[in-house]
């Protein structure tokens, strides 16, 4: 049996609109970075104290401290389609936009909604029906849309501004790992793969339900864990994947991050899909980028090294704690329904990533 595909069969394909999607539009950890190389801030520029994070370490979101008890969390995210239902779509692509609040370890408290849709390929329902997807969610979340805006564009894209709270004293980087740390991961690998077996119809029903359960599952732990204090570093895994994350982390520390290949999980299935060639050409631009820093003990297979770049839309939370707070992490992680949470390596002095296979 086929996974769902469009609502009415007049409909064109939501993903046959799109040149890629969902996080696996990103632009490339490369090439993004020479990008950016010479548009920072402008010279002369004071950045406020308030300003906690910004750019430095390509966090998850901005913070600025409001007061002595209270920090904005603020970010955006948005991306063209990654299925084709158009409920599951906004669905999906909130949850994402939502994610990096938790990832700040903040609560959201409102949402700003960016829709640029082609209105005259679309049927009007259909992107009613994205946005009510995001507004489901928002929902789920416990905050309201309260504004945003709409363009008329050649592909579908949907997305949120998201803004959150924390105590100043309870945000989490991404650059706060330290070595001895144990690295704890929320949700299994392998939506990118999913997602372009999708697009080559190859994907079944069972794999599809799938695939929306995990990109649909608001990272809500982000808060508990912002209150323990053996909580070192959170970052959310997404477009660059476990391993371009996982880099953005230990560079952010100055540490070397080493994860045990063996204790990864991943989604049922998908290294059959990859083996078959169910992979997303952003898998392959993010190995190009950050290949190089990546050290992989001999017998790691092709399959395995894609699923270790493979975007993830939605992806869990990685977390860098304590060893003496690793069971307290995954019990938070368990009891909000992330059954599949996993211990899979550690921080050690050094730099890189290293994956070891036992």
């Amino acid at each position: 049996m086929n996974a769902p595909q469009t609502p009415s069969s007049t409909m064109p394909r939501l993903t046959s609109l799109s040149h890629g999607g969902g996080c696996g539009c990103k632009i490339a950890p490369g090439v993004l970075s020479e990008i950016l190389k010479n548009s920072g801030n402008l010279p002369g520029l004071n950045i406020p104290p308030q300003l906690l994070v910004g750019i430095e370490t390509a966090d998850d979101a901005a913070v600025y401290q409001l007061n002595d008890e209270q920090a904005l969390i603020a970010t955006t995210d948005f991306f063209m389609p990654i299925v084709d239902d158009p409920y599951d779509f906004g669905r999906i692509a909130a949850t994402n936009a939502i994610s990096d609040v938790y990832a700040m370890g903040g609560t959201p408290i409102m949402a700003l909604g960016l829709v640029g849709m082609p209105v005259n390929v679309l049927p009007l329902e259909t992107i009613g029906a994205i946005l009510r997807g995001g507004q489901d969610v928002c929902r789920d979340a416990g905050i309201p849309i309260a504004g945003g805006h709409t363009i008329d564009s050649v592909e579908p894209i949907y997305g949120l501004v998201v803004m959150g709270l924390v105590h100043p004293s309870r945000v989490k980087k991404n650059s706060g790992a330290r070595a001895g740390d144990v690295l704890v991961l929320g949700k299994p690998l392998g939506v990118g793969i999913l997602s372009a077996a999708l697009k080559k119809e190859k994907l079944d029903a069972q794999g599809y339900a799938r695939m929306v359960a995990l990109t649909t599952q608001l990272n809500k732990p982000g808060i508990e864990l912002a209150r323990m204090d053996g909580v070192h570093a959170l970052t959310d895994v997404t477009g660059f994947g476990l391993a371009g994350h996982g880099l953005e982390l230990a560079r952010g520390a100055k540490l070397k991050m080493q994860l045990q290949l063996s204790q990864i999980p991943l989604v049922p299935g998908v290294l059959e899909l990859a083996a078959a060639g169910m992979v997303t050409g952003a898998s392959g631009r993010n190995w190009a980028s950050y290949g190089h820093e990546v050290i992989l003990s001999a017998g790691i297979s092709a399959s395995h090294q894609a699923l270790l770049s493979d975007p993830q839309t939605s992806g869990g939370l990685l977390v860098s704690c304590a060893p003496g707070i690793e069971a307290e992490v995954l019990d938070c992680f368990h009891r909000q329904g992330f059954a599949e949470a996993r211990t899979i390596g550690r921080m050690l002095e050094g730099s890189g990533l290293e994956i070891i296979s036992g």
